[in-house]
């Protein structure tokens, strides 16, 4: 009861506040990653579950740091498919996420590929070792506050060739601006070549 509740309080605010979506998920596709930025307010993580209601896609997890899943908040974001990180560990978290991926009959995370809402001069590559060793595409999510707008990208299948793809990576998440835009993703960010 208390997860239709939120669901249909997400479709709420997110219609009530003018944003919208285009493209969308490849649901035909039982595993893929999702990336999404630019990832710079604590704002983004209420749009990203007002996302998951109205793309319907409430069966994609999403990857928060550790920390927000103890009390008294950690129910809240464990009910809305939350799966906790931890950051401070040496551990293979890459391994441990191909190995739910290949467990799994369908299943898919919600990554933000930089990691945290400060700014970053490069986006960790975890997404992308795992989308290439479980053998599944990535699908990047766009957040543009400017224009009320979430965008989906098409299904992309990591080369192998790490520095052509996160090229191609950048220049997507480029042309969106974050709620605090001098913390997003710029060309600065684009690998020499």
């Amino acid at each position: 009861m208390l997860k239709l509740l939120l669901r249909l309080l997400c479709k709420l605010a997110f219609k009530i506040t003018g944003w919208k979506l285009r493209g969308h998920l490849p649901h035909h596709l039982n595993k893929f990653v999702i990336i999404v930025a630019p990832h710079t307010s604590a704002k983004d993580i209420p749009l990203g579950l007002a996302v998951k209601s109205v793309g319907h896609i409430e069966y994609v997890k999403y990857m928060m740091k550790a920390e927000l899943f103890k009390a008294p908040y950690g129910w809240f974001f464990r009910a809305l498919g939350g799966y906790p990180v931890d950051r401070s560990k040496n551990n293979n978290l890459v391994d441990a996420i191909v190995d739910i991926f290949n467990s799994k009959e369908r299943f898919a995370i919600a990554i933000a590929p930089e990691g945290t809402r400060k700014r970053v001069e490069k986006l960790k590559s975890g997404f992308y070792y795992i989308a290439q060793k479980a053998g599944i595409p990535i699908v990047m999510v766009g957040f543009d506050f400017p224009s009320k707008t979430v965008k989906f990208s098409e299904a992309f299948y990591p080369s192998g060739n790490y520095e052509k793809d996160m090229q191609f990576i950048l220049k997507y998440f480029s042309g969106f601006t974050g709620a605090n835009p001098e913390l997003g993703i710029t060309q600065k960010h684009l690998p020499a070549g």
